[in-house]
């Protein structure tokens, strides 16, 4: 980066900046309110680019710890949800989230929301006057589409994980079009998209501890519990191991979401054009790396208590909690109580794992622990540092999204295995998935795990 060595150069650049204000305020620009919109865009790509990448983490994360004959199908399967989440999101999902008007991808003259279908819909920039200067939307709708759409792919990848191994593609993109159009947008109306949980509960959930994660966990809760475990999971009442393929793999996911995980809470902040927004995101991001570091820390003691040697699956899940943990509160703890968040984070994965496995609920990487559970622990644990949350405002919305996602998840399920069918056969299941459903092997060149 070019350095400015001498008071000379300082001074040449100093009169070419105001001479560059001067002139945009001779032509009726507001160098200031430009600059708000900019940098408000600016976060909201940034922010968006960082949580594309956990698409990757979650990939890898998959990828690792699913067995060998199943890697291809897991990395099919996060490519494809990627995709049609971005395409079931733009032409309904991101309307029903975001139903009040300044908000609407396709215009009334357009034909609203059907307008989107056929590529007519203009994304114009929202709030360009002076007077939306203080408003969070005051930025490109553009921008905050890619910010809002990577959170909707993102709850559709926590199902994926959990159902791995033993689940159709077919019906699992069929329900992911559905998660991402429709579930996952009605229920972040309520809360982000001006709907009854803001007005009535004041509810906070600054990024998404219930609104993202929660919704994910209760999708593929409901789907493991209906889909069964895998064949040999559990035997004389004991749980036989399936080992992941690729640990190296794994940790390589979970160190990806952890640095999406800045863009995931540092851009919910929604603003970045004053010192202090600036100041804040630097909080967030803060506080989030410490809530990881607690969740790993914890998992890794505990797990050295427990079983007399440290469990890296549990560790790197345990990271995740501590994330997912601190997502609905990432800005008014202080550091310290950030990672007393986590830490209770990767109590609950330590503890959480187990007993899915006790009632026989077959969970491939973890995913019900660290979205649900923790998420549900990260929505209450706002009450430690926040001053305007209450009890029934943060437990109520956590209820009624359970409720919702949970029955209509459940219908959607149902639905799917009297119709298509939503698990492969014993023979197919046996062989793996990538050779059954897809023909193309991850590992041609080693024994089948």
């Amino acid at each position: 980066m070019m350095k400015l060595k001498t008071p000379l150069a300082l001074a040449t650049a100093l009169v070419a900046v105001t001479a560059s204000a001067a002139s945009a305020q001779e032509a009726g620009v507001n160098p200031s309110t430009d600059m708000v919109f900019i940098m408000n865009s600016l976060l909201f790509l940034f922010g968006g680019v960082l949580v594309f990448f956990m698409a990757a983490g979650f990939a890898m994360l998959e990828g690792g710890l699913v067995r060998s004959k199943n890697v291809t199908m897991q990395m099919t399967k996060n490519v494809a949800l990627f995709s049609l989440a971005a395409i079931a999101y733009y032409a309904i999902g991101y309307n029903l989230m975001y139903p009040l008007g300044d908000w609407m991808i396709g215009s009334d003259e357009t034909g609203g929301l059907l307008s989107n279908l056929w590529g007519v819909a203009v994304m114009e920039a929202v709030g360009v006057d002076a007077a939306g200067a203080d408003d969070y939307s005051y930025a490109a709708t553009s921008s905050d589409y890619i910010f809002q759409l990577m959170f909707c792919a993102a709850t559709a990848s926590i199902v994926s994980g959990a159902l791995a191994e033993r689940i159709k593609l077919w019906p699992f993109l069929i329900f992911t079009i559905l998660l991402t159009g429709i579930i996952y947008p009605i229920q972040a109306s309520w809360s982000w998209g001006g709907g009854f949980f803001a007005s009535d509960y004041e509810f906070e959930d600054f990024a998404g501890s219930t609104i993202v994660h929660s919704v994910g966990g209760w999708a593929a809760l409901v789907g493991a519990i209906i889909l069964g475990p895998r064949i040999g999971k559990y035997k004389d009442g004991r749980v036989v191991p399936m080992l992941g393929s690729n640990l190296q793999m794994a940790t390589l996911g979970t160190f990806i979401l952890w640095l999406g995980w800045f863009g995931f809470n540092g851009g919910s902040q929604l603003a970045m054009g004053s010192v202090g927004d600036v100041a804040d995101v630097g909080r967030i991001f803060a506080n989030t790396n410490a809530a990881a570091a607690g969740g790993a820390v914890t998992a890794l003691i505990l797990t050295q208590l427990m079983y007399k040697k440290p469990d890296l699956t549990m560790i790197l899940n345990g990271a995740l909690a501590g994330l997912v943990s601190i997502t609905a509160g990432p800005l008014e703890p202080t550091l310290g109580l950030a990672t007393v968040i986590g830490a209770v984070g990767g109590v609950i994965v330590v503890f959480a794992v187990p007993f899915l496995d006790k009632l026989k609920i077959d969970d491939v990487v973890g995913a019900i622990p660290v979205h649900l559970f923790a998420g549900i622990w990260g929505t209450l644990a706002v009450l430690i540092s926040s001053e305007t949350a209450t009890f029934m405002g943060q437990l109520m919305p956590i209820i009624i999204t359970g409720l919702f996602v949970s029955i209509v998840s459940g219908i959607v399920w149902f639905v799917l295995k009297a119709t298509v069918g939503i698990r492969v056969d014993e023979e197919a299941e046996i062989m793996g998935l990538d050779s059954s459903e897809l023909g193309m092997e991850a590992y041609p060149d080693f024994t089948k795990g």
